[in-house]
């Protein structure tokens, strides 16, 4: 891509999935941007990373891009079934005949990251977005006639909006003075990619296991995805996360719960402790920059919300972008502007919650919430509703967030 200045209305901090959806969906409303990225084009884009892709967000990115979104259904998986298990025991499995959704697209895909964007550069190469490579912002001012920004190799931008894709360690939310406020996770997790054995697959399922005996009692969560399996592992807070990490410790724990043959299998491994914060503010006081994605919020992964929410964010801002720049008086550009500002953060506030609720119950020591579990999985066996909580509790609530008609600034 082009690595010469330019000329487009808005400046987009990130070239991750949230910054691209952000680019193609301001095209799609016929305004131009340009990504401004500090990495290097052949960064390490390695593990699976966000492989669980709401049919919501396939939805937008058909939209703003058509073809994005079924090429992504295309080449993803859709397992059939659910499969959870509680201490060795088998207490749900339920396949679904039909994959649900509308038209082309299903309820969900999974899919590595790695090939989602992938797919979203050929989308920006397609319509000639520019992604400027090792060019991170560094510096950003703002007033009420746009925003001006410097980056990494000393050039200077300027547009009518810029757009903070650019992470949890954001700069262009530290630049506007927004801080993180919220908590972090105790304990780790690891997640680790494992090599599909197409000779002697494994049946095509996502599978919760409560406490399970292969790993000595700590959760385990196995999902396939287009070409392997997430591993995920929740540790205990005084594991020693770095020998469980280690490869001869995870050859050992795909053996132990995905069989044998899945030892020299482990592709890929991961530590984390999850982040649940957000910004205290989406915009600046100009209403000139607004954040997206991992730049406004961190979320559990219960739910499977990040990406899929930070998609959501870029649309609504492409959103408020276009109809600001139309707009004949600055009050109706600022409106627009907050109201995406409000929207989106009553929309990160109830994913947090949402979150919040499933990590409560999977790790939460409430008397109540550990006897319901626990007699849920005694009447397992002949009630199915029992199991069936035991299979979905873990991922919070599925209703989406609610929809906020005018802004609260």
């Amino acid at each position: 891509m082009s690595d010469n200045s330019t000329d487009a209305p808005v400046l987009i901090a990130g070239a991750g999935p949230v910054g691209m959806t952000t680019a193609l969906a301001l095209h799609a409303r016929g305004v131009e941007s340009t990504i401004l990225e500090r990495d290097p084009e052949d960064r390490d884009r390695s593990g699976s990373r966000a492989i669980y892709i709401h049919g919501s967000t396939l939805r937008t990115l058909e939209r703003v891009h058509p073809g994005l979104g079924t090429r992504m259904v295309d080449n993803g998986l859709v397992w059939p079934t659910r499969h959870t298990r509680w201490r060795g025991k088998q207490v749900f499995r339920r396949t679904y005949e039909s994959l649900g959704g509308t038209g082309d697209i299903p309820h969900f895909t999974s899919v590595p990251q790695e090939w989602t964007e992938e797919y979203m550069h050929d989308a920006l190469d397609e319509v000639g977005i520019d992604i400027h490579w090792e060019t991170g912002v560094e510096h950003v001012e703002s007033d009420a006639d746009g925003v001006y920004v410097e980056t990494a190799d000393g050039r200077e931008w300027e547009a009518e909006y810029l757009v903070g894709a650019d992470g949890g360690g954001s700069t262009v939310r530290k630049e506007i003075g927004a801080e993180f406020e919220g908590s972090q996770s105790k304990n780790h997790f690891i997640i680790a990619d494992v090599e599909a054995d197409d000779d002697d697959p494994l049946p095509c399922e996502r599978l919760f296991h409560y406490d399970a005996p292969e790993v000595d009692g700590r959760n385990v969560m196995l999902v396939p995805f287009t070409g392997g399996w997430r591993l995920d592992i929740q540790c205990f807070e005084d594991d020693d996360v770095e020998e469980l990490a280690s490869d001869e410790r995870m050859s050992e724990i795909a053996a132990d719960v995905m069989g044998d043959r899945y030892a020299d299998r482990v592709k890929w491994v991961s530590t984390y402790q999850f982040l649940q914060v957000m910004a205290d503010t989406f915009v600046d006081d100009d209403r000139r920059v607004l954040l997206a994605g991992e730049s406004a919020h961190l979320l559990a992964p219960f739910g499977a919300r990040g990406m899929n929410s930070g998609v959501a964010d870029a649309d609504e801002a492409a959103s408020a972008i276009a109809v600001a720049l139309d707009a004949k008086h600055e009050a109706v550009a600022r409106d627009e502007i907050e109201l995406f500002a409000a929207r989106r953060e009553t929309a990160a506030e109830y994913n947090l919650n949402a979150a919040g609720q499933a990590l409560e119950y999977l790790q939460g020591d409430d008397p109540v919430t550990v006897l319901r579990k626990e007699v849920a999985a005694e009447l397992a066996d002949n009630f199915e509703v029992a199991g069936e909580y035991l299979d979905d509790a873990p991922y919070g609530p599925h209703d989406a967030p609610p929809i906020v008609s005018t802004g609260n600034y």
